[in-house]
């Protein structure tokens, strides 16, 4: 099989031109990781905006110095585009597009498969096809390859194809991309044995596996595995809460056993792609093939109450001291975690929305988020000063930003529910989840 030692050898000289489609949180740091390492990279991206941000030098993901890219498309080595042509020169392509939920819960895999299209355009041979983009079992070959073989070439002679699941944890400097072990399943051990070559070029571990399934399953699990054991965490918080326990006091306690025991920490809800909707790709899958996720279901209805019940807390919290007004809530963070501009499925929006139904006055203030203007939500980003921190009844503190100065707005607040342990002291005008 001549294609195979050809593109090994464009792999291995890193003369072979890669294009990552969609320069998400997981696209962009992935093209300026294999253009600092002297591959040439086309970003093809459908958004205009974000090929500007990246030309004009502005921040729009957490991981990425737009610096470093800019210079990085000064040296010749990185090439963002709007413009889908720049397929028909790239030896290797990764898809790194969107996969959401619908609202009625079911997998979206529309940008995939629009995707797959587009490359079918443009396939040539020899080439590699990866798919990054998280789903359910079966993606890449039921759906994905099917659009591919409508170009006419063959898989394993013409086209290589692999599915390698991003791992991505945006903002995080412990893990970077390179320190993040990656999977592949490949095809056949040919795509595979092409990946792992690619990939092991930026990152330090390389984990193959036997099939393209068992990397699609591989993802689903370990965000399964988040999304349960925060559920059951958010499940405990509430039963503390009844009982009159600290449940942080009751984490740090169970933690100290050596074994056995992983802690996972309460909140007021999940956000980002992860872990709220990749488990439910699972959940769609099982049903088609007549089983239920029991847990999972579960884990996912636990969850999505935790903004309820945080705003049935400080509801609570106001009714005691009600003197007649209407009250006003401040919301200090929306973003779905901390110093990352990422709005995902966040909590904090579900949280002002339940204000909002209640009737009760409520703003938010986030230096990530300057204005909301998103599901009937339409506000601006207070300013923090004594004066505006007095004006609320009760700060919620859905978002723990280092930015915030935590002690200021404790001495001026008259009283705040803080979801996020920040506050580990027994301050008077403190509740904690």
């Amino acid at each position: 099989m001549q294609t195979v030692p050809e593109l090994k050898r464009k792999l291995s000289s890193k003369k072979a031109k890669i294009a990552i489609v969609g320069l998400g949180y997981v696209g962009f740091p992935l093209a300026v990781a294999f253009a600092k390492k002297g591959y040439f990279v086309y970003g093809l991206d459908k958004n205009p905006s974000r090929i500007r941000k990246i030309k004009r030098r502005e921040k729009y993901i957490v991981d990425i110095d737009p610096q470093e890219a800019f210079s990085l498309i000064k040296k010749g080595k990185f090439f963002p585009s709007v413009n889908e042509k720049v397929l028909r020169d790239s030896d290797v392509i990764i898809i790194c597009v969107p996969t959401p939920l619908k609202k009625v819960k079911i997998p979206d895999i529309s940008f995939i498969v629009d995707a797959g299209k587009t490359i079918t355009k443009f396939l040539k041979k020899p080439q590699l096809i990866i798919l990054e983009s998280t789903s359910f079992p079966g993606t890449t070959r039921e759906v994905l390859l099917p659009i591919l073989k409508k170009s006419g070439l063959k898989e394993e002679r013409d086209f290589f194809l692999c599915f390698s699941p991003e791992r991505v944890n945006p903002g995080d400097k412990k893990f970077p991309l390179k320190k993040i072990p990656k999977i592949i399943g490949g095809l056949s051990r040919n795509s595979t044995s092409l990946a792992l070559l690619l990939y092991s070029k930026i990152i330090k571990k390389v984990h193959p596996v036997s099939s393209l399934e068992v990397a699609e399953t591989s993802k689903l699990l370990e965000n399964t595995f988040r999304l349960v054991n925060i559920a059951l965490v958010n499940e405990f918080t509430i039963l503390a809460h009844k009982l009159g326990i600290s449940i942080w006091e009751v984490i740090e306690a169970a933690k100290t056993k050596p074994f056995g025991f992983m802690p996972f920490y309460p909140g007021p809800g999940i956000g980002g792609h992860c872990i709220p909707c990749d488990p439910l790709y699972l959940s769609w899958k099982a049903k088609e093939i007549g089983f239920k996720t029991k847990m999972i279901d579960l884990a996912s209805l636990i969850n999505h109450l935790m903004p309820s019940y945080v705003v049935k807390r400080v509801d609570d919290m106001l009714s005691e001291n009600r003197s007649g007004k209407s009250p006003k809530v401040l919301i200090l963070g929306v973003t779905y975690k901390k110093d990352v501009k990422d709005l995902r499925e966040s909590a904090a929006l579900d949280i002002i929305e339940l204000f909002q139904k209640k009737k009760i006055k409520v703003d938010y203030h986030d230096p990530f988020i300057p204005y909301l203007s998103i599901y009937g939500i339409n506000l601006k980003s207070i300013n923090l000063s004594k004066i505006s921190i007095k004006k609320y009844d009760c700060l919620v503190l859905a978002t723990d930003h280092s930015v915030f100065d935590y002690r200021f707005i404790q001495r001026n607040a008259r009283l705040i529910f803080d979801a996020r342990n920040v506050y580990k002291k027994d301050y008077k005008n403190i509740r904690r989840l």
